[in-house]
């Protein structure tokens, strides 16, 4: 079992650079948990490339069609106050962004509070350290 992050998911559903390793990962161990949130979060992503990205309308339709019917699938967190008091913790303690703080919060919160339980999967770096720092084991991209 693996807590993933957004940045993490988002090449599960459109080619880019962190594509394979995501897919490895997931075959590896297909049992995903995610934030309540992340949803948005990879909602958003797929919205804005394809206000950005001309020409793409097609394929980022079927991502989201694909990211819709795959979310049931995923384990998820959705105790919002032991989540964020998780987080509130967090930014104390790391500078991180509040939803990258959310993330760890919520990877606690799926652990039962012992992060050595579950691996954390993300392409954030600096969320990939901070993650590490509340003791999780990190699979994150190789930098390029």
């Amino acid at each position: 079992m693996r807590f993933w992050d957004a940045s993490a998911l988002v090449p599960l559903f459109i080619a880019e650079t962190g594509t394979a390793h995501a897919e490895g990962w997931l075959r590896e161990d297909p049992h995903v948990v995610v934030w309540t949130l992340t949803r948005v979060e990879l909602l958003s992503v797929l919205a804005r490339r394809r206000r950005q990205e001309h020409g793409t309308a097609g394929t980022l339709s079927a991502a989201r069609t694909e990211l819709l019917s795959t979310w049931g699938r995923w384990s998820e967190v959705a105790a919002i106050e032991p989540v964020r008091a998780q987080a509130e913790r967090i930014v104390e303690r790391h500078p991180l962004r509040a939803a990258d703080a959310l993330q760890i919060g919520a990877a606690i919160v799926a652990a039962a509070g012992d992060p050595a339980t579950l691996e954390f999967v993300t392409f954030d770096a600096r969320q990939a350290d901070a993650a590490e720092h509340e003791g999780f084991r990190v699979l994150r991209q190789a930098a390029v």
